[in-house]
């Protein structure tokens, strides 16, 4: 009894970990870059774009790690900010291999935006026929 009480959870666990419960953390690092783009800011600041594009949580540990791998990467560099009061702050911007590779993010994320609309057409055509979603109040008139 105890082995198909296993398998089961097994079985729950590996379907879990086929259907996402949220974005995948790689999307993060295209975010990132788009933000970096043109623009010298601060990890908070990064932290509260995220959070506007629609980030549903945020590790800010998380963020800064993938800055600093970001940052061994070549993709982003960073600086010490001393010109206001208080604390140093980081600043982070977008290097040269940083841009190239945004550009490949964004041919990746177009290709699979079209899946996405493909995907959801269907879906919509599947789930919510034409004749169901309203359509009878027009055809009263």
């Amino acid at each position: 009894m105890a082995e198909k009480k296993e398998n089961a959870e097994e079985q729950t666990k590996s379907q879990e970990d086929k259907v996402p419960n949220g974005m995948p953390k790689n999307l993060l690092v295209p975010f990132l870059l788009l933000q970096l783009r043109g623009w010298n800011v601060h990890g908070y600041e990064l932290i509260q774009q995220l959070i506007k594009f629609g980030f549903p949580t945020i590790d800010q540990g998380n963020v800064y790690r993938t800055l600093r791998q970001l940052e061994k990467d070549n993709m982003v560099k960073s600086e010490w900010d001393t010109s206001t009061g208080g604390p140093a702050k980081r600043i982070y911007s977008l290097t040269d291999a940083g841009e190239q590779y945004l550009k490949s993010w964004a041919s990746s994320l177009e290709q699979y935006q079209t899946m996405l609309d493909r995907f959801f057409n269907m879906y919509t055509e599947l789930f919510m026929p034409p004749n169901l979603s309203g359509n009878k109040t027009n055809n009263m008139s």
